[in-house]
């Protein structure tokens, strides 16, 4: 079946940015122009979206989520995470292998890509285990991982505290040239803690978690990508160290990529002085003037993109104290309206915001992905950036509910997805 896209603002970062149609045939994009003509062999069964003030652009792009199958099917399951991440507009999802069993052989990497073919929405893409059963001791078969279908590879949750297995990991990741994904915590001075170490902790009497358990290990990771020469990603920044010693790794000319999660430039540790743990995730949320740091960072490009760390829990496991709660929110179907507020605050362009959601997180992992090119695969998102909405939980497509954001009023709307040429969601 054939699509024409019509009348919308197209925008294809460094591409095309302008009024225009796009044209779509047996899930290719065909043609994206002014007032594109339509042969009339192809108006046979030609779907026609009207995408007057809308914007159209590429479908968003997660470098990092959890879809908890398989092991943690009372979480989420890769069918109701795809939901989710069409309904935010994702049409392309890296999953992280803290499951169960951990994503440390073919033998998962394949299920995990057979479920998400028979859920039929999102591009899954799955991120292999560092080491085997993500123990941080000995290294997983990373040639198997790439073989299977595994984009990237990464211990996330449980970051490799070996130094030496990590060298390892990046030097047989560079064979195969994938990203090496890490979450970036000192487990020595993190222990125990459960928050940002500050004055809101020390107020709260909360253990704390310094800023210093994630630039030790950023700074860490950076010497091993220098010694290596393989191509680094980290995770979910949030403190201004962080942001620095990427800024000037760049400028070393060391391969490495970055991200940051809505939440982290959204919110500050202020957010938890109610004890509710939908406020509590790793890394913790952080001061005013890291949130700053972040969004200098997206602003002069030393953050790449913008990533969700989706991490459903059940509602029950939230209900627990604060300290003993599990960490993680949501974030598929928040994270387009939290980076329009970038945009309404002057921090990016709506071009920037929806390069940093489309072709930079693709180019951070070579995904032939988050574009409008001619032959590409049509991918593709309608977003209405003027829409307001509160954000309501009970109405997310995802399984589980955990959000900081409940009752926020926002604006930006995700009105219709497109995977293959073929509508994911929203209605005909």
């Amino acid at each position: 079946m054939n699509m024409l896209i019509r009348g919308g603002t197209v925008i294809d970062p460094g591409q095309f940015h302008g009024l225009g149609d796009v044209f779509i045939r047996a899930g290719k994009i065909e043609a994206i122009g002014e007032h594109l003509s339509i042969a009339e062999s192809d108006m046979v069964e030609l779907t026609i979206i009207d995408a007057q003030g809308l914007v159209v652009a590429p479908g968003f792009v997660d470098l990092h989520a959890h879809l908890r199958e398989p092991g943690f099917e009372h979480k989420e399951t890769i069918e109701t995470g795809a939901s989710s991440a069409v309904a935010g507009g994702f049409t392309s999802v890296c999953c992280m292998p803290n499951t169960s069993p951990v994503n440390d052989n073919q033998a998962v990497t394949e299920f995990i890509l057979s479920r998400a073919k028979q859920a039929g929405k999102a591009n899954i893409f799955p991120i292999g285990a560092i080491t085997k059963g993500s123990e941080g001791v000995e290294l997983a078969e990373i040639g198997d991982l790439f073989a299977a279908g595994c984009v990237a590879i990464s211990d996330d949750g449980r970051p490799v505290m070996n130094s030496q297995v990590m060298r390892r990991a990046m030097e047989y990741a560079q064979a195969f040239d994938l990203p090496v994904v890490d979450h970036c915590e000192c487990l020595h001075l993190s222990d125990g803690g459960c928050m940002n170490e500050g004055f809101v902790s020390t107020e709260l009497g909360m253990p704390g978690i310094p800023n210093a358990s994630e630039d030790v290990m950023v700074a860490r990771n950076i010497a091993l990508a220098e010694l290596t020469g393989a191509r680094l990603h980290l995770a979910h920044l949030s403190t201004a160290g962080s942001v620095r010693l990427t800024r000037q790794a760049k400028a070393n000319g060391i391969p490495v990529t970055a991200e940051v999660c809505p939440h982290h430039f959204s919110l500050t540790d202020e957010a938890a002085r109610d004890f509710h743990a939908n406020a509590k995730m790793s890394p913790p949320l952080r001061s005013a003037a890291d949130v700053e740091a972040l969004k200098e960072g997206l602003a002069d490009d030393t953050i790449d993109t913008i990533a969700t760390d989706h991490a459903p829990h059940a509602i029950q496991e939230k209900q627990m104290e604060f300290d003993k709660a599990p960490f993680g929110i949501v974030g598929f179907e928040t994270a387009f309206p939290l980076t329009m507020a970038l945009v309404e605050e002057g921090v990016l362009s709506l071009e920037r915001a929806i390069e940093k959601l489309t072709s930079a997180p693709a180019r951070a992992f070579s995904l032939k992905k988050g574009t409008l090119a001619v032959g590409s695969d049509a991918d593709v998102v309608l977003l209405d950036p003027s829409h307001s909405w509160v954000i309501d939980p009970t109405q997310f497509h995802s399984k589980s509910q955990n959000t900081p954001f409940t009752g926020w009023n926002v604006k930006g709307k995700v009105i219709k997805t497109i995977v293959a040429g073929t509508i994911v969601y929203g209605s005909d």
